[in-house]
């Protein structure tokens, strides 16, 4: 099965929580917040989030923001690392072995569940895996995007006999940052996405699959 372990990762290195919830009320409430802000952001989006919006539209103090996150960036990056594992959960399924006839099929697959998040998740068109505000890696990480190809992989290869090269490697890298990049796009000016964009986006994933998987 895909592993999720990098977007555990992320969530603890890229969102600085002030205090782990151990209590299944406290689970609960840092969701709440984080749902909040979501909704927040997908009304006047990420730039103009605050922690005080926060705080009215889960119904809490503001104390209680602060109890989970020590500032507004923290939010944001705890929500990115979120959508990052709801991504990567989704993915897993989809690339499970039989789930599709093809390897070429399976990354259609993850182009249609991204593009499901992208209209029914809220807060995933602004922080999505391959947006800046989740990723700032150093120059010795990899993105979220690089991650979740790594694994996209790891899962082909075990699951549908594609051979492991430097080759695969780079189409399937390739095929995932065309993947967010264009389905940015087609939902930059349309809240259920442009048809004609997200049929290209296919052809174009099938050509830098071709010969390759």
């Amino acid at each position: 099965m895909l592993t999720i372990d990098s977007s555990a990762a992320l969530l603890s290195s890229a969102a600085p929580i002030r205090n782990e919830p151990v209590q299944a009320r406290s689970t609960a409430r840092l969701a709440t917040l984080l749902d909040s802000a979501a909704s927040v952001i997908d009304e006047i989006g990420y730039e103009r989030l605050t922690t005080a919006m926060v705080a009215e539209r889960a119904g809490a103090s503001i104390g209680t923001v602060y109890r989970y996150f020590p500032d507004r960036i923290a939010v944001l990056q705890s929500l990115a690392a979120r959508n990052v594992e709801r991504l990567m959960v989704r993915t897993a399924d989809e690339l499970a072995a039989g789930r599709h006839a093809s390897a070429t099929d399976a990354v259609l697959a993850l182009h249609a569940v991204t593009v499901d998040l992208f209209r029914t998740e809220p807060g995933y068109r602004s922080l999505r895996a391959g947006d800046v505000i989740d990723l700032r890696p150093s120059s010795t990480e990899a993105t979220a995007n690089a991650m979740l190809a790594v694994a996209v992989t790891d899962a082909l290869v075990a699951h549908y006999g594609v051979s492991d090269s430097a080759d695969v490697r780079l189409a399937i890298g390739t095929a995932v940052e065309l993947i967010d990049a264009l389905t940015a796009r087609v939902f930059a000016r349309s809240e259920s996405g442009d048809a004609e964009l997200l049929a290209e986006t296919d052809r174009a994933l099938r050509a830098v699959l071709a010969g390759r998987l």
